[in-house]
């Protein structure tokens, strides 16, 4: 046994320096010295179980056991990404595919909110009386404005300074922001509150085309809303799919504990959320921005083309990841 331990005690003092050089400092580690360090473990990792098999030395058995462990948690330790690349992860693949998990619930309010709006484009055109009841009495849209009053509304604000326009954005993002958090913190009410939400949320945007829906404005009125609407609409609806999401773990959470379900519903939640945040930031410099911009009508129809086919890529690419990954755990391999 001296011979054996004399023989190897000069590798095992070897891996010993590259783990602890590993675990202060792993970029100090060259390419050569971690090909160096994966032999030495694997050769130790082979002294050891001959020193098992033998069982005469309790005390080489602990040492080798326990430097065989420290290098195995240096080979096989998880490459480390910094935040930056983390956060970079996330935006291009990780928040699509929360969403693309969840899909059912976002489709469901999606679907609440065309409700809406075909409801109140329907009800306000046949009655202006209820379109003066889902728009604000003090704006100056209303179903009796001329097409000059309306008009005036649309072109406002384009001569805005620099100042005005952040201000604008500023706000807006807190007022949408506002009515998204309602609408996922709403879902621990067993999801009626989110319903309610995106049902009126179409409701006021179907009063509001319906006041617009003129001859001479229809393309400037889409014009004016679907630059920024694409992309604050889709935020909106995500809101009401996340509170649905939350809404479904309390009414059903399955075979596991409400707390349980709502908890894993409110981790996938906390990262829609983050996406979410990030589109409405987005919303609120494009209304503030390019709504109020000298662009002309074709040039913003142009814009909310394009970034509708963007939105339509970007989470039909994050479907496809997942149900690859899906695919990939079920013929279990990692992801």
């Amino acid at each position: 046994m001296q011979a054996f331990v004399a023989r190897h005690k000069t590798e095992w003092d070897e891996l010993e320096a590259l783990v602890r050089v590993a675990r202060r400092s792993p970029a100090r580690l060259s390419s050569a010295d971690r090909r160096r360090l994966d032999a030495l473990y694997r050769r130790t990792a082979a002294c050891m179980a001959r020193i098992d098999s033998r069982g005469d030395d309790p005390a080489l058995t602990a040492y080798l056991h326990g430097l065989v462990a420290a290098a195995h948690s240096v080979v096989y330790r998880p490459r480390r990404r910094s935040l930056w690349a983390g956060a970079g992860t996330f935006l291009a693949d990780g928040f699509a595919r929360c969403v693309a998990r969840h899909w059912r619930f976002h489709v469901l309010s999606a679907l609440l909110f065309l409700a809406g709006l075909g409801i109140g484009f329907g009800a306000s055109r046949s009655d202006p009386v209820v379109a003066h009841a889902l728009w604000a009495d003090g704006d100056p849209r209303q179903p009796g404005a001329t097409d000059e009053q309306l008009a005036a509304v649309l072109r406002h604000g384009r001569d805005d300074g620099a100042e005005e326009k952040f201000g604008f954005a500023s706000m807006l993002f807190q007022h949408n922001l506002k009515v998204g958090l309602l609408a996922m913190v709403g879902g621990a009410l067993a999801g009626i509150p989110p319903v309610f939400l995106m049902l009126f949320n179409g409701l006021h945007l179907g009063s509001f085309v319906a006041i617009h829906d003129r001859p001479g404005l229809r393309a400037e009125t889409w014009a004016w809303l679907l630059p920024h609407g694409i992309t604050e609409i889709l935020a909106v609806i995500l809101c009401g799919g996340v509170g649905l999401l939350i809404g479904a773990a309390f009414v059903n959470p399955g075979r596991v504990s409400r707390w349980t379900a709502l908890a894993r519903a409110g981790r996938e939640a906390a990262a829609t959320c983050i996406g979410i945040a990030l589109l409405l930031v987005a919303a609120a410099v494009l209304e503030s921005y390019l709504r109020q911009s000298h662009l002309t009508t074709n040039q913003r129809l142009a814009f909310a083309a394009a970034s509708a086919l963007f939105w339509a890529v970007f989470f039909g690419r994050g479907a496809l990841l997942e149900r690859s990954a899906g695919a990939a755990r079920r013929a279990g391999i990692t992801d």
